[in-house]
């Protein structure tokens, strides 16, 4: 096996994170993409082209081409308004195929488009593929009903997926769960692999020079939330609990809200930071809020370690890498019980988890950790062990290529076939 192909129609790794797209699934697709490379594979990424400038083909990284697909107009598309442009995505990279020397051994589809995409390539050429869902449609209509915009063809999509992929790839127990419950899966074609975190990003570092680099008060008692500005991912519940803090603890806090489109926060860019501004003057609690915007990959160890608490309360959460990087950082997180933080948090070690949607309880153990500091860094500290010993990219990559090994072994050999006759095999 020397050649591999991640799809990723939606999220590219060169895209900026924090945004209503930009989130886990960019950083899992670039890491496991850099990983693979560094193991002497070659590996093409296959993204939707959002922007005319961009090239057909860029050497993102050694051993990796980033293929930009022009899969409808090339300009930001929402994800929930991409599904019909993929026939035309399955297309592109079937004559693409075609003018590689070199057949791709497996591939590896990243949400349920991705996969969509790589069922119609499996049908035209015979490659194997695995998916990594990272969010599955009918859990996400479970916890958002009518706000959830992707259309109900979604559900079919997924449930021949299902059908037809080598092997699936669960980020978490329950995500495994829900697999089976939801979509009756065979669960002997699922693999559990979780996301993981780069040690040479995240990793402890000066709190007073971190402090500094983000402009945090050397005093201040700093709570850290990180991730998509989305009503989903309970930033809300993180505002109202700094409100509770300080009327039912008498607790002064900082909290740093770091996400959204651009740099300076600006809510007609990420409307959800519109909505969660005016709920700070609605509470009296705006002079005790930072919206800091969207923040670059190389930034965001000083936020982290700037903080005395990491705080990610979503409604549902299919993994949740952010709890991760934060624990690496030696920083204790209070995280919703739900999804794959259930599994990453250990409750009463590493942390504390807390019902979502539930700013009482997020306060209550806020104050905890906030008398008792040197709790505090024993979970931060049993949390930074915890992620070094089972959650690096370099752990997550072994076992993904377990599992491509796995397919692999019992595909037929892909030989690679003229143009016209793979554009004829096009669904």
């Amino acid at each position: 096996m020397k050649h591999i192909a991640l799809i990723s129609e939606h999220a590219s790794p060169r895209s900026e994170l924090g945004g209503a797209d930009g989130g886990g699934q960019n950083v899992y697709v670039a890491q496991i993409a850099r990983y693979l490379a560094s193991q002497g594979y070659l590996v093409d990424i296959f993204t939707r082209r959002d922007n005319s400038d961009l090239p057909e083909i860029t050497l993102w990284a050694d051993g990796i081409h980033l293929i930009h697909v022009p899969a409808g107009p090339p300009v930001k598309i929402a994800k929930e308004k991409l599904l019909p442009y993929m026939d035309e995505f399955t297309a592109f990279i079937v004559k693409f195929c075609g003018r590689r020397p070199l057949a791709y051994d497996v591939i590896h589809a990243n949400f349920f488009m991705s996969a969509w995409v790589a069922a119609g390539i499996k049908k035209a050429l015979g490659i194997p593929f695995v998916v990594t869902f990272h969010a599955l449609g009918r859990v996400r209509r479970l916890h958002q009903g009518s706000a959830d915009g992707f259309p109900a063809r979604r559900l079919e999509i997924e449930d021949h997926v299902i059908h037809v992929a080598d092997r699936i790839i669960a980020e978490c127990p329950q995500d495994k769960a829900d697999l089976m419950t939801f979509y009756h899966a065979d669960s002997r074609r699922i693999r559990c692999v979780p996301c993981g975190f780069s040690p040479n990003e995240f990793r402890p570092t000066d709190k007073q020079a971190a402090r500094a680099a983000v402009g945090v008060g050397a005093d201040e008692w700093v709570i850290l939330q990180l991730g998509r500005m989305v009503p989903r991912k309970g930033v809300d519940t993180v505002i109202r609990s700094l409100d509770r803090l300080r009327q039912h603890h008498g607790i002064a806090a900082r909290l740093l809200i770091v996400g959204g489109e651009s740099r300076v926060p600006d809510p007609r860019q990420t409307p959800e930071i519109g909505r969660l501004m005016a709920l700070t003057k609605e509470l009296d609690v705006a002079n005790s809020v930072t919206f800091v915007g969207s923040r670059g990959r190389s930034e965001l160890h000083n936020y982290y370690n700037a903080a005395n608490v990491f705080v990610t309360v979503p409604t549902y959460e299919p993994f949740g890498i952010t709890p991760l990087e934060a624990m690496a950082c030696a920083v204790p997180v209070i995280g919703s019980a739900v999804g794959g933080i259930k599994y990453t948090v250990r409750d009463n070690i590493s942390g504390y988890l807390v019902p979502p949607n539930d700013p009482s309880a997020l306060a209550e153990r806020l104050a905890r950790l906030h008398a008792q500091p040197q709790l505090a860094a024993t979970m931060g500290q049993r949390g930074r062990d915890r992620v070094c010993q089972h959650f690096t990219w370099r752990h997550v990559g072994q076992q993904l290529l377990k599992v491509y090994h796995e397919v692999v072994s019992r595909a037929e050999p892909v030989m690679a076939r003229p143009v016209q006759a793979l554009a004829r095999a096009s669904p």
